[in-house]
Parts: C-alpha cells; sequence; structure tokens
C-alpha cells in the first residue's frame, strides 16, 4: 500500500514549498488585492451574462403550407374622403376581394387631422320613408319593399334597397355609376350630398385583413373597384373630381403578430404627393419569421423588407388607377429567432478561465516587480561596496 501512495505523491503536479522559504513582500500584496478584485469584477459579469438569454438565429426553408397571411394596418389619407376610400385585396391564386368592410374602420378627419366621426361601414343607409317600389308605386303599410337594381339583377327576384346595393350589384356586372341622380334610393339616401359634405376631409383607414399565403397585393383607392373583361377598374362616381391626391402616411403596416426585436420599416413613413393624379407602389418582400421565447411560447410572424415606386397616371384611361398599392411576395427562407440560456458548464469554464488567467497574469506582475526589485537592491548593494 506504502508503494501505491507513494506512486500517486510522484504525480502530484503541484509540488507544496515549505513555509519557512516563503518570501512576502509589500507588492505581492498589492498585487494579490489588485487580481482579486479584477476577478470579482469578471466573475460578476460572466454572471450576469448567465442570467440574461441570448437568441439563436437560424436560416431554414420554409415547408409550410396552407396557412393564412395575417394583415394589420393603419393607413391616413388627409385628402381622400372616407366615402370614397375603398380596399381591395386580390392575390395570385385568382382570388379577390372588392370593398373590404369586414374588420374594417374608417375616421372621419378635418385638414387638422382633428377625428370627425368614427364609423365601420360605408356611407350607410337611412330608412327610407314611403320607398318607390320597383313596379314604380308607393310601398303600403304592409307590403315589403323591394327596391330596382336598375337592370343590374343576376335574377328577377333580386332586391336593392339601398344606394349601396345598388352599386354593389352594378359592380357585380362590371359596370360603372356613373350618375347616382338617376337612382331613387341613393337619391333619397342624400348619397351625392353626403360625398359633397366630406368634400375637403380626409380619412384614416385601419383594420385587418386575412389573406392567403400567396404573392398578392393590398389596395387602397378612392371609389368602389369592379371588373370588366379582366380588366381593374373603379366607380366612375370617383372620377367626379379631376384629380386625387394619394398623400398618405403609414402610422402601422405589420404580416403577423408582433415579436420582440422585430422593426417594421413602413411604421410612421409618409409621402406627400406634388403632381397630379398618380400610383404609389410598395413592393415587399414578406420573411416568414418563428420567435421562440425562453419560456417556449412561439410566435408565428413575418418580417418584411420593402421597396417604393410612383409614377403618374394619365387622365381618362384605366391603365393607371390613383390609389396605393402594397405588393407583397413571400420569401421561400424562414427565419428562426430561439431564446435561450448560455449552458452551466460553458459558465463554470469561464469562471475557470478567468481565476486561472488572473492568477498566471497576476504571479508573472508579480514576479517581475520582485526579481526586478532585488536586483536593482544588489546595484545599489555593489555600489555602496565599490
Amino acid at each position: 500500500m506504502d508503494k501505491v501512495f507513494n506512486k500517486l505523491r510522484n504525480l502530484d503536479a503541484y509540488p507544496k514549498v515549505n513555509e519557512d522559504f516563503y518570501s512576502r513582500t509589500l507588492s505581492g500584496g498589492v498585487v494579490t488585492i489588485v487580481s482579486a478584485i479584477a476577478m470579482l469584477f469578471l466573475f460578476f459579469s460572466e454572471f450576469r451574462l448567465y442570467l440574461h438569454t441570448v437568441t439563436e438565429t437560424k436560416l431554414v426553408v420554409d415547408t409550410s403550407r396552407g396557412h393564412a397571411l395575417h394583415i394589420n394596418f393603419d393607413v391616413t389619407f388627409p385628402a381622400i374622403p372616407c366615402s370614397l376610400l375603398s380596399l381591395d385585396a386580390m392575390d395570385i391564386s385568382g382570388e379577390r376581394h372588392l370593398d373590404i368592410r369586414h374588420d374594417i374602420f374608417k375616421k372621419r378627419i378635418d385638414s387638422h387631422g382633428n377625428v370627425i366621426e368614427v364609423r365601420q361601414e360605408g356611407i350607410g343607409a337611412p330608412k327610407i320613408e314611403k320607398p318607390l317600389q320597383r313596379h314604380g308605386g308607393r310601398l303600403e303599410q304592409d307590403e315589403k319593399y323591394c327596391g330596382s337594381c336598375y337592370g343590374a339583377e343576376m335574377s328577377d327576384d333580386d332586391c336593392c334597397n339601398s344606394c349601396e346595393e345598388v352599386r354593389e350589384a352594378y359592380r357585380r356586372k362590371g359596370w360603372g355609376m356613373t350618375n347616382p341622380d338617376f337612382i331613387d334610393q341613393c337619391k333619397r339616401e342624400g348619397f351625392i350630398q353626403k360625398i359633397k359634405d366630406e368634400d375637403g376631409e380626409g380619412c384614416n383607414i385601419h383594420g385587418s385583413l386575412e389573406v392567403n399565403k400567396v404573392a398578392g397585393s393590398v389596395h387602397f383607392a378612392p371609389g368602389k373597384s369592379f371588373h370588366q373583361s379582366n380588366i381593374h377598374m373603379q366607380d366612375l362616381l370617383a372620377f367626379q373630381l379631376d384629380t386625387h391626391n394619394i398623400s398618405h402616411r403609414i402610422n402601422r403596416l405589420t404580416f403577423g403578430d408582433y415579436f420582440p426585436g422585430v422593426v417594421n420599416p413602413l411604421d410612421g413613413v409618409q409621402w406627400v404627393q406634388e403632381t397630379s393624379n398618380g400610383v404609389y407602389q410598395y413592393f415587399i418582400k414578406v420573411v416568414p419569421t418563428i420567435y421562440t421565447d425562453i419560456r417556449g411560447h412561439t410566435i408565428q410572424s413575418n418580417q418584411f423588407s420593402v421597396t417604393e415606386h410612383f409614377k403618374s397616371a394619365e387622365m381618362g384611361r384605366f391603365q393607371s388607377l390613383p390609389g396605393v398599392f402594397f405588393f407583397y411576395d413571400l420569401s421561400p427562407i424562414k427565419v428562426t429567432f430561439k431564446e435561450e440560456h448560455a449552458s452551466f458548464l460553458h459558465f463554470v469554464t469561464n469562471i475557470c478561465a478567468i481565476v486561472g488567467g488572473v492568477f498566471t497574469v497576476a504571479g508573472i506582475v508579480d514576479s517581475f516587480i520582485y526579481h526586478s526589485r532585488k536586483a536593482l537592491k544588489k546595484k545599489m548593494e555593489i555600489g555602496k561596496f565599490s
């Protein structure tokens, strides 16, 4: 057994020196205090980093299918009345949503930006007193009203009981309603007068859309959109003015939910139109993003980059309708962010490196100071005797 212990003693990498051979100096004590303070500072710094989370970023191919794309927006048009402003959405699959109203809110604003009225839908249709029936007579007390669609009926049973329903029937037919004064429902609702009352006002439109996760566009424009011979057109009622000022401010535009660290490049962007009618286009590249926090909660969202372009529209031609277009396309690459703590073994390794490194450097400094003082003292003694 003694032989085994002797062999173990020979393996000792830390040979001990008798205290009688120690030489303690003032400089050594100062170096020890400084090194201890440095070790404490570095230890707490490393400990703070260990407690904080780090975000790991990865790029992977987006293999998800069939998901919807959620668009949140808040846009202000200071020179387009709410009665004329409409919202359309289209995508490359052929799906179209014209004059969207679900989950859409409009605020009438004056020239100073003050809110006049908040409403969820368009102009609205007040109750008509003794309305005109399709056959031309007036309704009696128990008769059911069925207003004419003025040739836009899809069947004999179709009824248009408000100006907005007549406009919608015209849109389905691909017609533009050029003169609402000839429409009984519009005259009784004061449709034109309400548009005139909003002259000089602006509109803030905000809400959310859920569209297919394919390339598409969102369009803000004056007038109600419709299609004729596969051409995107707008209700000619919107062109009763010579020009339309599409100046706008994007208060918020997001593709999905908020997550920490996301930057939406269009938030707060403002553009002022200096020419006549035109089209302002935003070309957006949407990057699918998954964010996972330290508790494992996952947020499916998107980031995006954008370029913009303005082109003037030629009056009287439908190729360049005035409005603001957001064309979006999806990136095939998905970004994943994951919050996590540094591993405990990594923390211990760094602490050992700090302690060993400080002790080594302190030992070198102390040895240099000691030998320098010793050499200086020896020179002084030689000079004294000589």
